[in-house]
């Protein structure tokens, strides 16, 4: 993305003649996605889709469920390119991404296919259904990164019992369960 001045982005948007309605990546300042897409869809009555992901998150007090954006500082709108301009200076709002005096319109198809893999709601909802044999990631602690197997899973304790390569042979480490994720629900989301 090239960044410009404000005046910059109104000599580059397309003329008013110019009519292509298509989705258009949207970057928002640091944590007010749902401002600006909150914005678009109401005062603008624009178009928008803001996926989201829900997951349980393990702190030093519990665990507790989290919703942020699947992808940070960005939203999809869907306007007509002669309205670059207004949704630029939309609240919220740090750009429409654009290259130059190109600001790429982004096919129908692959929007519908993140809305298949979200769901209608636009949230994913990460399921700790964790079983026996399920390949999974850590993602927390000093361990963060590595690939395991899940060797046993302890409902009582919320924590899961799994076997990991590490420092050349095989260890067993029992892990707080929101410190994993099944392998198949990374795919899901790449």
């Amino acid at each position: 993305m090239v960044a410009t001045h404000d005046a910059d982005v109104l000599k580059q948007t397309p003329a008013k003649g110019s009519s292509e309605v298509a989705w258009f990546c949207v970057r928002s300042h640091n944590k007010h996605e749902h401002i600006a897409a909150a914005y678009l869809r109401r005062c603008a009555m624009i178009e928008v889709f803001f996926p989201r992901i829900r997951l349980r998150r393990a702190c030093k007090h519990g665990s507790f469920w989290m919703t942020e954006a699947l992808f940070p500082n960005y939203l999809f709108a869907r306007f007509d390119r002669g309205l670059v301009a207004q949704v630029h200076y939309a609240p919220g709002v740090s750009g429409v991404v654009h290259f130059g005096v190109l600001w790429p319109a982004i096919p129908d198809q692959i929007i519908n296919d993140l809305r298949q893999r979200v769901g209608g709601e636009q949230v994913f909802v990460f399921s700790s259904d964790l079983r026996l044999g399920d390949q999974v990631q850590i993602t927390a602690g000093v361990l963060r990164g590595l690939s395991a197997v899940v060797t046993r899973v302890m409902t009582g304790h919320e924590r899961v019992r799994v076997l990991m390569d590490f420092l050349g042979r095989q260890t067993s480490v029992e892990l707080h369960r929101d410190s994993v994720i099944k392998n198949d629900l990374i795919s899901v989301l790449c």
